[in-house]
């Protein structure tokens, strides 16, 4: 296993690149604006964090493990796979991480593109409540942490594809959660261009929602694989 630093550079790293494409992704689709259906923005986004967390988990899983989500790393802390000290940190650089990459976009593109979509940051759609929006955000990152807890506890086979399949279910969850919660699944992905831009509205259900998600794929997993 890899000392400390370099697995809490490789989550920050990680983090760094899932935001920084989330949310330019987003950003890309405001310059095309009109150019294209909503349809096909919502596919593009989706498209483009399914193929970013599928490259940054093959990559970094190695050294350490690739959670970059504080979700994932719930899932191991609530089964006793790490320890709090551990996780604590983990966490850190998972949102370090998120917060850089919305420095970098917000210093790079003019703010004509990315304050009309709120720099990325996700938001609830009109008329859907706070505790929809949590249930929402909350099971679509269940499925998701589920998935990746067993690519990488129990499925040997499956692990040289864990990063494609880890990024195929990023995928398929940011596309049905982006028209009513904007996708977030990962509370580094909520806080980076919420910190940047000032953009809170509704921040709780992007913590809460994921995390929830994260502790009950966590407790889930063990019951259905009882620590092989």
């Amino acid at each position: 296993m890899a000392s400390l630093p370099r697995r809490l550079l490789a989550e920050f790293l990680g983090s760094f690149a899932w935001v920084l494409v989330a949310i330019g992704a987003i950003c890309a689709g405001q310059l095309r604006a009109g150019s294209e259906t909503e349809a096909a923005r919502l596919l593009a986004v989706a498209a483009a964090q399914a193929s970013v967390v599928a490259a940054m988990v093959a990559l970094l899983a190695p050294i350490s493990g690739a959670h970059l989500n504080p979700a994932v790393t719930m899932a191991f802390w609530v089964t006793r796979r790490m320890n709090t000290p551990e996780a604590l940190a983990y966490w850190l650089a998972q949102l370090l991480g998120g917060y850089g990459a919305a420095v970098t976009v917000k210093t790079i593109l003019p703010d004509g593109i990315w304050r009309p979509v709120l720099l990325g940051a996700p938001a609830l759609a009109p008329d859907l409540l706070r505790a929809q929006g949590m249930l929402l955000e909350g099971v679509l990152t269940f499925l998701v942490v589920l998935v990746f807890v067993g690519l990488v506890i129990d499925s040997d086979s499956a692990r040289p594809w864990r990063g494609l399949l880890t990024g195929l279910a990023v995928g398929a969850a940011v596309l049905v959660a982006s028209p009513y919660t904007g996708g977030a699944l990962n509370p580094a992905r909520a806080l980076g261009p919420a910190l940047a831009g000032g953009f809170w509205a509704a921040h709780g259900v992007f913590w809460v929602g994921p995390l929830a998600g994260g502790v009950l794929a966590g407790w889930l997993h063990d019951q259905l694989f009882a620590r092989r």
